[in-house]
């Protein structure tokens, strides 16, 4: 069995509610992460056993469990919420991985706790799979993110608008699950000992080098700096970008409407309650920066309330764009086969992006086809990739390998929505065939393989699926 550490909930009561996950009534596993499991020091065959099935699901749990509600608050599309929370997430355990590490073990859609409000603590198969899915595939991408252990079904329904749908578990594994909102939660309060005492534990858990509050803001800024380069690098929307869905770690959490651009334009938006556009593709690094503001906020306590404390955040959030504008121009410039970025090069990159945007041409399609010269078929108007394409030869005149570069930052596949859909359709009729392959797909996607060559397709016009919806 695992080694675990119930740090957070030493933390005083006010963290957090203790409560245990309600029982399913015939729990079935889905899914099972054998590496994941084993990485943690999880005995997989224990767990993918009876005794296993049951701790995922809620109905019994191990004595190395601690569940835990973790409370928090946030802006919810710019609008404060001060008490939100786990309504329906456990932290089960903090598990030390025998090759270094901690974990948060978590059960998402285990059932009410004192944060569901109205919610009934449950989840629906279709976002269980669907964030399975792609945080696997983030993971595989080399993108920070929360991981998935496991996906169970639980033999009950639960009601949401579409009607009666099959219940669901998801057992998330993460650095941790202390978010930007668990900060303002305490700040709202004006309760300094406990945002004193998080943002300690937060420093020693995430940025051991970091010195003090001020420290620990600067370290944040930087982490998600880096994320959200590697979001844009990959085409991807979050699509719910709230205070309380922002990792302080780094890491992605929260999948919800979350989604990969198929047709290229910096404007895209698919989540479905994103109405006016505040988290679309192009205002992810603004947002983030917006809630890291929010993050400084809440620290200016510890920071130092006073002008010069006021100037010391403002210091440390004034990293962000270079930060960002550092790892978007490495990022970038690898997908078109260039190293190490030079002056200029930016330039490049963005004269590709808007000629895509007015072709509507495929982002991931794009980038993985100038490897190969396949890119120029997916602009409507061939001269208009063919004009940027004479710049972009000089250039890679210079460089020593930029297949290997290009063939190393371009995926062939991505979790597309409409593949997605597909999956979760069969599922609800019984069949886990779909998500299984596309799983395998998605858990190397930098490898070409001619079995799954119709996954890197791009939509048809009827396949597209252009909403997508937190559901769960």
């Amino acid at each position: 069995m695992p080694q675990t550490d119930p740090s957070y909930a030493r933390l005083p009561a006010r963290f957090f509610a203790r409560v245990a996950p309600v029982a399913v009534a015939d729990p079935q596993l889905l899914a099972l992460n054998l590496p994941l499991a084993e990485a943690l020091g999880i005995d997989p065959v224990w767990l993918a056993g009876a005794e296993g099935v049951s701790m995922l699901a809620g109905n019994t749990l191990p004595g190395w469990a601690t569940p835990i509600a973790q409370a928090y608050a946030g802006h919810q599309f710019g609008s404060f919420v001060p008490q939100l929370g786990d309504g329906r997430a456990l932290l089960l355990a903090e598990i030390l991985a025998p090759g270094g590490g901690r974990f948060d073990l978590v059960l998402k859609g285990s059932g009410q706790t004192p944060f569901s409000r109205r919610g009934d603590g449950r989840a629906w198969l279709g976002p269980v799979l669907r964030e399975y899915l792609v945080s696997e595939a983030m993971a595989a991408l080399g993108v920070p993110t929360t991981r998935a252990l496991a996906a169970v079904a639980t033999g009950e329904v639960v009601w949401r608008e579409e009607g009666a749908l099959p219940g669901a578990i998801l057992a998330r594994v993460a650095a941790s699950h202390i978010r930007v909102g668990t900060f303002e939660y305490f700040a709202a309060r004006r309760d300094t000992k406990a945002l004193a005492l998080l943002a300690e534990h937060t420093r020693a858990r995430h940025f051991p080098l970091a010195d003090g509050a001020l420290g620990l803001l600067a370290s944040a800024v930087a982490a998600q700096a880096r994320l959200v380069a590697d979001w844009m690098s990959f085409g991807f929307i979050h699509g719910v970008m709230n205070t309380d869905n922002m990792a302080v770690s780094g890491e992605t959490i929260d999948y919800g409407p979350c989604a990969f651009i198929d047709a290229y334009h910096p404007d895209r938006v698919f989540s479905s309650i994103d109405r006016h556009g505040r988290y679309a593709y192009a205002q992810q690094p603004n947002v983030a920066l917006w809630n890291l503001a929010q993050l400084a906020s809440a620290l200016l306590p510890l920071i130092g309330e006073g002008e010069a404390g006021v100037e010391a955040a403002s210091a440390a959030l004034d990293g962000f764009w270079p930060a960002f504008s550092a790892a978007w121009s490495a990022r970038f410039a690898a997908k078109i086969g260039i190293a190490s970025a030079r002056t200029g090069d930016h330039a490049l990159i963005e004269t590709l992006l808007a000629r895509m945007a007015r072709q509507g041409s495929d982002f991931t399609r794009v980038f993985h086809g100038l490897a190969d010269g396949s890119a120029r078929d997916e602009f409507a108007d061939r001269a208009a990739f063919d004009a940027w394409a004479v710049d972009w030869h000089t250039r890679l005149g210079h460089e020593q390998d930029p297949q290997a570069v290009m063939r190393a930052a371009n995926p062939a596949r991505i979790p597309r929505n409409h593949r997605i859909a597909e999956v979760i359709a069969a599922a609800v009729a019984g069949e886990m065939a779909p998500f299984a392959r596309l799983h395998a797909a998605l858990s190397v996607p930098y490898d070409e393989r001619p079995e799954w060559a119709d996954l890197s397709d791009a939509p048809a016009a009827d396949e597209a699926v252009t909403r997508t919806y937190c559901g769960t």
